[in-house]
Order: structure tokens, then sequence, then C-alpha cells
């Protein structure tokens, strides 16, 4: 439950651009990739892909909603909008197929080989593939802070109201997490060496983006009780 207003109400030619480059980038991620099944056994490997396809798909749409919500609670369309929404966009388009590899390794690993991983990488390739999703991720998630902490620095103009500026620096925290978190899955991925003796250390550069599944909870918590807090001050009697 947000309590920003919703400044955005009419579509502009930008976000029906970026509507429709997510749905582009998503389309770029279909199950079998550019093979189309000819047999029932091609269709079933080509299904053990959704796992992988499913995760890719959730991750992308996290951005376009987190922008959706951005658009909507700021209504804002100025020159700095138009070119982090740009680069928004850019980064899903270039880093799209990274993302899909590292959750096929994902899928591959915890299932143990059931299911596959459409792409062949030595174990020294394997800190550059979390690298490179760490780069992208991360990329991702710093254009989202520098389009809050752009509302934020036009708070005045926009008349955000006491409650409005505590949500909006809580979302520029929240996806500020998320470039912070890339950097220590970098830093890991360079100091863990890449050899089979490394065992499951060498998936844990992978494995802290878990560490986002206790953290935006937990932010979120903070959130409501601070909200919370600041309704009940303004609203007390003087």
């Amino acid at each position: 439950m947000t309590a920003l207003l919703e400044r955005g109400d009419r579509s502009t030619r930008l976000e029906a651009f970026i509507d429709a480059a997510f749905a582009f980038a998503l389309t770029m991620m279909v199950i079998a990739g550019d093979r189309i099944p000819t047999s029932v056994d091609a269709l079933v490997v080509a299904l053990k892909s959704l796992p992988a396809y499913a995760l890719s798909f959730l991750l992308i749409v996290r951005f376009w909603a987190g922008h959706v919500q951005w658009s909507r609670s700021y209504g804002l369309d100025d020159v700095a909008t138009r070119r982090l929404s740009l680069l928004l966009i850019f980064l899903v388009l270039v880093f799209v197929y990274p993302m899909r590899m590292v959750f096929e390794a994902l899928c591959n690993s915890l299932s143990g080989g059931y299911l596959p991983a459409n792409f062949s990488a030595k174990v020294t390739d394997i800190p550059s593939l979390f690298i490179t999703f760490s780069i992208a991720f991360g990329s991702l998630g710093a254009a989202m802070f520098l389009l809050y902490r752009h509302a934020w620095r036009l708070r005045d103009a926009l008349g955000l109201s006491h409650v409005e500026r505590v949500e909006t620096r809580f979302h520029m925290f929240g996806w500020g997490l998320i470039p912070a978190t890339a950097l220590l899955s970098i830093v890991s991925a360079l100091l863990i060496p890449a050899r089979g003796q490394s065992g499951w250390w060498m998936g844990f550069p992978g494995y802290i983006y878990f560490s986002l599944n206790i953290t935006a909870p937990l932010l979120a918590w903070r959130q409501r009780r601070v909200i919370a807090a600041h309704q009940r001050m303004f609203d007390a009697p003087t």
C-alpha cells in the first residue's frame, strides 16, 4: 500500500515506448529460444527451461512495475527523466541474456542437472558469468535509484507531503540495496578461486542475492512503522 499520490495519471509517449521495450525484452526470452520443438521429446526439453524463463520474467517485470509506480507517483517528464528511463531500457535489452544464463545455471545446479543450462561454460568461466550478471542487475537497480533521487531533489516542486517524502526516501534506499548487493557479489566472485575444490562456494556470488529477500521485507516493515509514526504525529490534536 503506497501513500504516494498519482501525479502521472496520463500515459506519455515515453511511457508507451518503455512499455513496448519491456515487452520486447520479454519476447527475447521465449522458452525454446530460436529452436522450435519438432517432437515431443524436444518439447519436454524446451519446457525444462520454463523455471529459468519464469525467474527472468519476474525480474524484468519487477523493474517494469517499479518504473510504472515511479511514473504514476511523480508524473515527471523532463530531460533527466527521459535519459534515466531510456538508460533503464538500454540496460534491460543489453543484459537480458546474461540474466537468463545465470538463472539457467541456478536451476541446473539446484535440480542436480535435471533442468538444462542451454550454454556451455568451464569452471573458470563462472566468475565472469556472475560478474556480468551483477553489473546488469546492479546497473538496473542504480537506474531506479537515480530516478527516485531525481524525484527527491524535486520534492518541493512536486509538493510532496511529509509521508510521501518518507516513502520516497525508503524507495530510494530500497533500490539502492540492489547495486550494493551486486558490488558484494562482484567482490566475492573475484576472491573465490574458480576451481572445482571450491565446491558450493563457487555459487556464493549468486546466492548472496537471496539476502534481498530478507532486507527488502525488513525495509518495508520499517517503512510502515515510520509512516505510521508520522501520521500519528500530524494527526495528533494540538
